[in-house]
Order: C-alpha cells, then sequence, then structure tokens
C-alpha cells in the first residue's frame, strides 16, 4: 500500500470541511480492510494527508453507526469508543507513534520502539506529554461526550494537525521533503461499541495494530 503526501504551502483552518478549497484536490485512501474479529458493521472511513514545512495535515470522514464516545481526557482509553488512528514511523531506524483520536476529539498518544505486548503495555515504549498535546491541533464535528449511543447512520470528520517538532522530541531529526518515504498505518475501530470492529488501510496479519511490518508507505510529493 502506498498513497502520495501532497504538499501544502498553509495550513487548513482545521474546520472539518472535506470539500474546502483546501481538501477538494487532495487525494484519499480508504480503511477498508476489517479484521474477521469485527461485527457486520464496516464503518466506509478514508483519509487524506497533506504535510507543510512545519508538519502534518489529516482529515478523517467516517460514514458510522453506533456512535459511542465517553473518553474525554488526554491519554484516556479512546480506542474503545468510535475512534479512528494514525501510526507513522518517520524513520527506518527509529520507532513509531500512535494517534489515536475519538469522535470526540480526545487522544491517546506514544512513541513506541518495541511493541511486545507486556504487562504494562509494551516492551519499549514513551507515552507523549501533556505538554506535546498541547502543539497537537483537533477538530471534531461530534460533541466531546457521546452517550447514549448514536445507532442511526452518523457522518463526522475528524481533522488533526501534527507538527514535526513533536515527532522530533522522541525520534530525532525528522526529514519530510519530496521522494522521501515514512511507513504507516491509519485505523477505524470501536472496541466497546455495541457493534466492535477493527478496519485498516493497510491489512495487519492479526487483530493487532501495532504492527509495523505491515506498516504501508507514505511518498512525499515535491513543494
Amino acid at each position: 500500500m502506498e498513497y502520495i503526501v501532497l504538499s501544502a504551502n498553509r495550513r487548513s483552518r482545521l474546520d472539518g470541511n472535506w470539500n474546502s478549497a483546501f481538501w477538494s484536490n487532495v487525494p484519499s485512501l480508504e480503511i477498508a480492510r476489517f479484521r474477521p474479529e469485527s461485527s457486520g458493521h464496516h464503518p466506509q472511513t478514508a483519509v487524506k494527508l497533506t504535510y507543510n514545512q512545519d508538519g502534518l495535515c489529516g482529515l478523517f470522514r467516517v460514514e458510522d453507526n453506533y456512535v459511542l464516545c465517553t473518553h474525554t481526557r488526554f491519554m484516556d482509553p479512546v480506542y474503545t469508543d468510535s475512534c479512528v488512528e494514525f501510526f507513522v514511523q518517520p524513520r527506518p531506524d527509529s520507532g513509531y507513534f500512535n494517534f489515536e483520536f475519538n469522535c470526540g476529539g480526545a487522544l491517546l498518544a506514544s512513541y513506541i520502539v518495541d511493541p511486545t505486548r507486556t504487562a504494562n503495555g509494551f516492551k519499549d515504549f514513551t507515552l507523549l506529554r501533556p505538554e506535546d498535546a498541547e502543539h497537537i491541533d483537533i477538530y471534531h464535528s461530534m460533541p466531546a461526550v457521546v452517550e447514549p449511543e448514536i445507532e442511526e447512520e452518523t457522518l463526522w470528520h475528524l481533522e488533526f494537525f501534527i507538527p514535526f517538532s513533536v515527532l522530533e522530541a522522541y525520534a530525532g531529526t525528522v526529514k519530510a521533503a519530496a521522494g522521501d518515504t515514512w511507513r504507516a498505518n491509519f485505523y477505524k475501530c470501536g472496541d466497546k461499541t455495541s457493534h466492535p470492529h477493527w478496519g485498516a488501510w493497510s491489512e495487519v496479519d492479526e487483530l493487532n495494530f501495532h504492527l509495523p511490518c505491515c506498516f504501508g508507505t507514505l511518498r512525499f510529493g515535491p513543494f
């Protein structure tokens, strides 16, 4: 799987407008490979991604049912809610980041060097700090709390801007220029909704999103 990340000379307004002047010419990718452990609910989920000299800007579009959002704090287990995720490895000799957003905009994020599972999470990982989260901008079209669950079809958007400086604080110097390639994956999940599901852009070999060997490729376009 490969996705071309187009450059932008400015940042998005972060208003979740899929068809805005900023996003209208940006190609999208589909999160369409759902694990067999999922329920029959496979939300149609698309993502667009751009970059500029300061960082990455992404936009998720989700046609969903059974929308639930109960967690509101940084580092809460947002994957149990209606959730979208962006995992990215900026350098082949570095670890990867997991940025997990529920539909209400709460964020869970860490830097993982060795994803071997342990009782405390992973063999080698570092949780991002609250001050890092302050530099990550997030737009969410849904309220911070959605409870009870919305069963009818619901369209929601989640947009983010992640500065390269946040990545560099953990992975060292990060380069994003024309022709560069990073590894990444995009996910849709909802572990504790009434219809749990686990979807990926680049297919994962087991019910585990923390498989960098299964990541696809991001190829950066020219400025």
